[in-house]
């Protein structure tokens, strides 16, 4: 199996390197990602500018590319110039810190898996309940490839949807299992930190997102919370199908 192994917490971070080491066995893997971090850009691409890109040798044995570009440029450049024919699956991650809900919309992570789908390719997307950068990354990974020798004997797997994978920090025998789960759609709570630079002007700092009440075992912010693996199903069509025969009818009607 050819892997495309991508992220966007950027080329060098931990998470990409443990996930690296786990999936070379399964099969063979390419690493393409951003040099730097591309944290919460969503579904970004890069059009204004060049996309510059370099082969790097990184500690422990990656070997890659890294891209100055955006997580969807990463998988889009990969599968257009860098391989010499479509990977099996991408995997995005590690990611540092959990994406579920309406973060989903938000993450880099979940945006590179995603443009892999749009291109016809199955692809997950991996991340970590934790934001501490001492995380037990290799033990995620361990746990990552669990769970990948699982589903890739998946037969009704179609090459439009991609996983969304949250990992529970937690160790393997404290793990409860693995859930699948729909998107949590409730609104995040978030909190500003309003701060005074020292020429008196005021800025704000996203300082706080999702400090709420998991109450939904069956979506991936409640399952997570419970110390589950939480697997969603995710599709880039974004249509209301429940709204199209209600609203062709109103237009109509007019």
């Amino acid at each position: 199996m050819n892997i495309l192994l991508t992220n966007d917490d950027g080329i060098y971070a931990p998470g990409l390197a443990a996930l690296y080491r786990e999936l070379k066995h399964l099969g063979e893997v390419t690493v393409v990602a951003p040099e730097s971090e591309q944290s919460a850009v969503g579904h970004a691409i890069t059009l204004m500018t060049p996309l510059r890109v370099k082969e790097v040798s990184l500690d422990g044995g990656v070997e890659g590319f890294a891209v100055s570009g955006f997580p969807a440029d990463c998988v889009k450049i990969a599968m257009a110039e860098l391989l010499p024919n479509p990977p099996d699956l991408v995997v995005s991650g590690i990611n540092l810190g959990p994406n579920v809900g309406i973060n989903v919309l938000y993450s880099g992570t979940v945006s590179a898996a995603t443009e892999a789908s749009i291109l016809g390719v199955k692809a997950v997307a991996f991340s970590l309940n934790s934001y501490d950068q001492n995380a037990d990354f290799a033990a995620a990974a361990r746990l990552a490839r669990e769970l990948l020798e699982q589903v890739r004997g998946w037969t009704a797997w179609n090459n439009g949807v991609c996983l969304n994978v949250n990992l529970p920090d937690l160790p393997r025998a404290e793990v409860k299992g693995v859930r699948i789960t729909r998107q949590d759609t409730g609104p995040l709570v978030e909190h500003f930190e309003r701060r005074v630079d020292p020429r008196r002007h005021v800025y704000y700092w996203l300082a706080e997102i999702n400090a709420r009440p998991a109450t939904d075992p069956d979506t991936d912010y409640g399952a997570l919370a419970q110390g589950y693996v939480s697997v969603t199903p995710i599709h880039h069509d974004l249509t209301d199908y429940r709204s199209l025969e209600s609203l062709t009818t109103f237009i109509w009607r007019q």
